[in-house]
C-alpha cells in the first residue's frame, strides 16, 4: 500500500502540470524518488547540496512559469531548503516542497536523522501538509491523494510554496522487480478560478478620483510582465497621461520609463518638483531605497496598489486604496481611467532629472581608474542576444539599477533574488533558468555571493548559454559604500571580509571555461570571448580594487548630489 500512495503522488503532480523535479539523494526519500524518476512525464535533476537544489528549482520555477518540486530526506537536509522557500514565498513563486520523514513516534527519540519537521517552514509557506504514515486502509490513500491535490492548488492560488511532509517506514526500497502504475488515473482535484472584474459603480468611482490628480506616478516593482501590459504602460507614458518610474527589476524598461531615479533622488533639492499626488504600484519589491524614502518622506500623497490577491505590504506608508484586480486588467481600461494631461512642470522635471543621468555616462568613465561600475556598464552596453539576466546581491543588482536604461527593451529579462535579497542562492537561480531555458543566461555576480554558491555548478546539467560574470574585489565591496561601517576601525575583517580567492580552480572543478582581466583593455576582447558560442559555460572574472571601485561610484553619485550648487 505505501508504494501505491507513493505513485499515486507523482500521478497527481504529473496531472497538475508538475514536469520538473529537483531531488537530492537519501534513503529516507527513496520510495518517492524512484517513483519521479520513473514517471514517464516527469524530467528529474539530481543535485546534492538541498541548499542549492532549492535555488535550481526556483530559478526553474521563475523560468517556466510553473511549479517545480523539490524532494530531500529526513533531518537537516529539509532545513537546508528554508533559504529557498523564504526567496519564493517573497517573489510568489510555487515550490512544492517534499521532505521525507521519520513517524511521528520517533520524532525527539534521539533516532539519527530525525528532527522536528512538522511545519519547520511555517513562517514562510503558504501552507503545510502532514501526509499519513499508515496505509492500511484505503482512505489513508484518499486522505494522501487530497492532501496532495490541496497543496499544488494552493500552491498556483496563491502563488508560493507549499510543503508536504511525507513520513515513510522502512524498508525504504521497492523490490527490485516491484511495478509502478503509471497509466491509471491519479486522485485529481481540479480548480477553476475566475478573474475579478470592477462593477460599472466602482469603474466611475476610479475614473472621477484619477480625474483629481495631474502628478501620477505609476511605479512597477519586481515581475515578468505581459507585452501587453508593458506596451500599454509605454503608450500611457508617452502621452504624458502618467510618469512610468521602473526598476531593472520590473521588466518594464521601455523608452519613456524613468529609470534613474536611484540615482538623482539623492539629490534633496529636487524633490518638490517631482511630489506626486497619486502613486500607483503594481508588482513586488522595489531595489531604490531613494525612490521609497522620497516617497515615505513626503506628505499628501494617496498610494493605490493594484494586485489580484494576497496580502498587501504598506511599502511607503501612504497606502490609501487596494485594487483586486490583476493589474493587466485595469491597464486595459486606461482610455477610461487616464483621461487627463499631466502638469508639465511635474512632467519635465521628472524627464530632465533622468535625461541629465543618462547623459553623464558616455563620458564619465574616461578618466576615472577601471573599476566594477565601469565593467558592468559596458557589458549593458554590450549587443546582447535575448538574454535572461541575473544579478546577484548586494552590489551587482545595485549597479544594474543605476545603469538601468542601457538595457536593450524586449531582448533583455532581469531577475534577480530581492525577495529576501541574500546572497546564498544567486548562482544557483540563474542555473535553474539556464538548465530549462534556451536562452543566453548571463549572470553578474560579487565574489562573496559567487563563492557562497559555489556548489550551485557542482552538478552535471550547467549548459554552455550560461555565462558568467565574476566581479571580484576580493571583499565585501558593499560596506565601503554604506554609510556605517566604513567609519568602523573592523571594517575589513569583520564587515568586508577580505578574502584571496579566484575563480580558476572552480572553473577547473566543474569543467568550465575560464577567463580573468583586471583592465579596461582587455574588457571588450574579454566581451567577445564570453559571449562565443562554445561548447562550455564560461566564467569571466573581472578583478578589481575596493578602493577605486568605491571612490567611482562615490564620484559619480557627487554629481547630482551637488547639481544645485
Amino acid at each position: 500500500m505505501i508504494l501505491t500512495s507513493i505513485v499515486n503522488i507523482t500521478k497527481i503532480c504529473a496531472q497538475k502540470g508538475i514536469q520538473h523535479v529537483v531531488l537530492s539523494p537519501g534513503s529516507r526519500c527513496a520510495h518517492l524518488t524512484l517513483a519521479f524518476v520513473r514517471h514517464p512525464l516527469i524530467k528529474t535533476y539530481t543535485i546534492a547540496d538541498e541548499r542549492s537544489a532549492g535555488f535550481i528549482a526556483l530559478g526553474m520555477a521563475i523560468a517556466l512559469k510553473q511549479p517545480v518540486a523539490i524532494l530531500c530526506t529526513s533531518g537537516t537536509a529539509a532545513l537546508n531548503y528554508y533559504p529557498a522557500i523564504a526567496e519564493a514565498y517573497y517573489q510568489k513563486v510555487p515550490l512544492i516542497v517534499f521532505t521525507a520523514d521519520r513517524p511521528i513516534e520517533w520524532i525527539d527519540q534521539l533516532d539519527g536523522q530525525t528532527i522536528r519537521q512538522e511545519n519547520v517552514y511555517a513562517n514562510h509557506i503558504v501552507k503545510s501538509f502532514s501526509l499519513p504514515t499508515e496505509f492500511a486502509h484505503p482512505e489513508y490513500i484518499w486522505h494522501s491523494g487530497r492532501l496532495v491535490n490541496e497543496a499544488i492548488n494552493l500552491a498556483l492560488s496563491a502563488q508560493g510554496p507549499v510543503h508536504l511532509n511525507v513520513p515513510i517506514r522502512e524498508p525504504f526500497y521497492p523490490e527490485l522487480n516491484e511495478a509502478m502504475d503509471f497509466d491509471s488515473p491519479g486522485m485529481l482535484i481540479e480548480e477553476v478560478t475566475g478573474a475579478a472584474q470592477l462593477s460599472p459603480n466602482e469603474i466611475e468611482n476610479l475614473k472621477l478620483q484619477i480625474a483629481k490628480h495631474d502628478k501620477i506616478l505609476v511605479m512597477v516593482g519586481q515581475g515578468d510582465w505581459p507585452s501587453t501590459l508593458v506596451n500599454e504602460l509605454e503608450r500611457l507614458a508617452t502621452a504624458n497621461k502618467i510618469i512610468l518610474v521602473a526598476d531593472s527589476i520590473s521588466n518594464v524598461l521601455v523608452d519613456k520609463a524613468i529609470a534613474h531615479h536611484d540615482t538623482f533622488l539623492v539629490d534633496k533639492t529636487i524633490h518638490p518638483a517631482l511630489l506626486p499626488s497619486l502613486v500607483i504600484t503594481f508588482g513586488l519589491s522595489l531595489i531604490s531605497k531613494n525612490l521609497k524614502l522620497f516617497i515615505r518622506n513626503s506628505e499628501y500623497i494617496n498610494h493605490w496598489h493594484i494586485q489580484s490577491n494576497g496580502e498587501v505590504a504598506d511599502t511607503f506608508k501612504k497606502l490609501t486604496k487596494i485594487i483586486r484586480l490583476d493589474p493587466q486588467d485595469f491597464f486595459a481600461s486606461s482610455n477610461t481611467f487616464f483621461q487627463n494631461t499631466l502638469d508639465e512642470v511635474f512632467i519635465n522635471s521628472w524627464m530632465e532629472a533622468n535625461q541629465h543621468v543618462a547623459n553623464n555616462f558616455s563620458t564619465f568613465f574616461i578618466d576615472k581608474p577601471f573599476s566594477e561600475f565601469e565593467a558592468v556598464y559596458t557589458i549593458l552596453n554590450a549587443k546582447l542576444k535575448t538574454t535572461k539576466i541575473h544579478f546577484a546581491n548586494s552590489m551587482a543588482v545595485r549597479y544594474g539599477n543605476y545603469l538601468s536604461c542601457h538595457y536593450t527593451h524586449g531582448q533583455v529579462t532581469v531577475r534577480s533574488n530581492r525577495g529576501t535579497s541574500g546572497i546564498d542562492g544567486c548562482t544557483s537561480t540563474a542555473v535553474g533558468e539556464a538548465m530549462v531555458s534556451q536562452d543566453q543566461v548571463l549572470l553578474i555576480t560579487g565574489d562573496m555571493a559567487f563563492f557562497y554558491d559555489r556548489n550551485a555548478l557542482w552538478n552535471k546539467y550547467i549548459p554552455a548559454h550560461l555565462k558568467i560574470v565574476l566581479l571580484n574585489n576580493h571583499a565585501g565591496g558593499i560596506f565601503r559604500i554604506i554609510d556605517g561601517p566604513n567609519r568602523q576601525p573592523e571594517l575589513e575583517e569583520y564587515f568586508e571580509t577580505v578574502q584571496p580567492l579566484t575563480a580558476y580552480h572552480c572553473a577547473q572543478d566543474f569543467n568550465l571555461d575560464y577567463l580573468k582581466i583586471d583592465n579596461k583593455n582587455g574588457l571588450i576582447s574579454a566581451l567577445n570571448w564570453l559571449f562565443e558560442t562554445s561548447g562550455r559555460a564560461k566564467i569571466l572574472e573581472i578583478e578589481t580594487e575596493t578602493i577605486n571601485n568605491t571612490q567611482v561610484l562615490k564620484q559619480f553619485m557627487k554629481q547630482f548630489k551637488d547639481r544645485a550648487s
